[in-house]
């Protein structure tokens, strides 16, 4: 529990962040922090060095140790030398956040890997029941650009690199300064100030932005994997989308000037997110996202119906056939159904890459009708072997028809776990598909990934919708990315 100065200091830092600042010229607030460990929700900052930059020398520096408040691992105090001692003795982190909001208010935050310094000052002030927004600017990105084949751009090889001279390695003040003189280094490099202030924009011009959104708030967007919601003044719904860079994705639609931008500028009143970790579950999500809350600036993913299906059989002499139809429910029974389609051109299209890609005859593909002909009109173009004129055996061509099925299949033969990364490095993410459906995800702690099949199901959050395209988009990643892990297992 704080004390009474906490009190203060709250009231304090709720006057500062309230205070509209006159606009100034750009300065960087160079930072580095040391830490009791490298989780910012779990670990504690028992360090903080700021050296405050105008672009062109240094105009202030300032440093502290900081009471964690709770204990420092032995290899951490081996790394930096900050020993339980020396943090007792120091003030806690309440009572110096109101220096740091002063340092680097109208400052861009720069670190060298600034996630990591940024995600612990800014969890810090939530801590303390406020929310900390700066621009941000990476040293070891901005260092990647100014200085193309480096073997490494850890700060140890930039130090080893410019021969810096540091008195103290991790150290905050030690790393901080030599971080200044890297960015010092960026800065009047041939890459120049002119890159650096398009990194620090994100690629936008701040003129095209929705009024109710900042580069702050832009910044303060994960640059991790997930589904973003763009929401219009009222609240509804307006986008949605994925990446496996939601502050990128998010940039680049407001730094484009296309029509869909326009309208993305002219409706987007706020921006959310959830992270998902794995890229396979950010498809899904964004898809059932789609389907259910119908966005109206998506057009892609809305459709919940599909009339449409390929199916295969073997025709009187064996060739393995597929055909595109309509069917209602009771003739749907009858079928070996391979998939299912919105619209008849997307069936026949799909059909038609595939003839292509592995010669398959037009007419036992279902993309021609006609048997006034003793062979399809495919085979005058090369592009069929003659099955349809008894010209290649039944072996040969169901061979390549049977690659065919692997392609078009939607349907799961087999019941299984898809694992796949989590939102942190402790755990993963879970993808159920039992009785050829697929069924929803769920997030486990790694330890617990080869728990039983009964506790995955119980702590699936809800059961999802099992469609058309996230039967495909499940087994088309599967096949282009092949990044999860497979667990197959016997129905019960």
């Amino acid at each position: 529990m704080y004390d009474t100065k906490l009190m203060i200091t709250h009231n304090l830092l709720n006057t500062l962040l309230n205070i509209n600042h006159p606009s100034m010229e750009r300065k960087y607030a160079i930072i580095d922090i040391e830490t009791t460990g490298g989780k910012a929700t779990r670990d504690r900052i028992t360090e903080i060095a700021i050296v405050v930059h105008d672009g062109e020398k240094v105009i202030d520096q300032w440093e502290t140790l900081v009471n964690p408040e709770c204990y420092i691992p032995y290899g951490i105090t081996q790394l930096t030398g900050i020993t339980q001692d020396m943090v007792n003795r120091a003030p806690k982190f309440y009572e110096v956040a109101k220096t740091i909001v002063e340092k680097t208010e109208g400052a861009i935050f720069v670190a060298h890997n600034v996630r990591f310094d940024y995600s612990f000052v800014k969890e810090e002030f939530r801590r303390l029941g406020f929310t900390y927004t700066r621009k941000q600017l990476c040293t070891v990105r901005l260092s990647r650009q100014a200085f193309p084949g480096l073997r490494s751009y850890g700060l140890d090889s930039l130090i080893r690199h410019f021969n810096i001279h540091i008195s103290s390695r991790h150290r905050a003040m030690g790393d901080t300064l030599a971080t200044t003189e890297v960015f010092e280094k960026i800065i009047s490099s041939e890459y120049g100030a002119k890159e650096v202030t398009s990194m620090i924009n994100l690629g936008i011009k701040e003129s095209l932005l929705p009024s109710n959104l900042s580069l702050e708030k832009i910044h303060e967007l994960p640059e991790t994997c997930g589904v973003y919601y763009f929401h219009d003044q009222h609240n509804q719904l307006a986008y949605i989308g994925k990446s496996i860079n939601i502050q990128k994705r998010v940039a680049e639609h407001f730094a484009d000037v296309s029509e869909k931008a326009r309208k993305m500028q002219q409706q987007v009143y706020d921006v959310s997110y959830e992270e998902t970790g794995s890229e396979l579950v950010a498809l899904l999500l964004e898809s059932h996202e789609i389907k259910t809350k119908r966005p109206y600036l998506n057009q892609a993913q809305r459709v919940r119906y599909f009339p449409y299906v390929i199916h295969t059989f073997q025709n009187e002499q064996g060739y393995i056939c597929f055909d595109v139809v309509q069917p209602n429910t009771k003739e749907r029974k009858q079928l070996n159904v391979l998939s299912e389609y919105s619209k008849v051109h997307h069936a026949k299209g799909k059909l038609n890459v595939l003839a292509k890609k592995l010669e398959l005859c037009a007419r036992y593909s279902g993309l021609e009708q006609t048997v006034a002909k003793k062979v399809c009109f495919n085979y005058h173009l090369k592009q069929c072997r003659g099955a349809c004129g008894e010209l290649e055996s039944v072996e040969a061509y169901n061979e390549r028809a049977t690659l065919a099925l692997g392609h078009l299949t939607n349907v799961f033969e087999e019941d299984m776990l898809l694992i796949d990364r989590g939102r942190s490095k402790d755990e993963s993410a879970v993808i159920l598909i039992e009785n050829g459906e697929y069924q929803g995800f769920t997030y486990l702690d790694k330890n617990d990934t080869y728990t039983s099949l009964d506790n995955i199901k119980s702590s699936l959050p809800k059961r999802y919708e099992s469609n058309p395209e996230v039967k495909r988009i499940i087994r088309r990643f599967l096949e282009e990315k092949g990044k999860v892990r497979v667990v197959k297992f016997k129905p019960e």
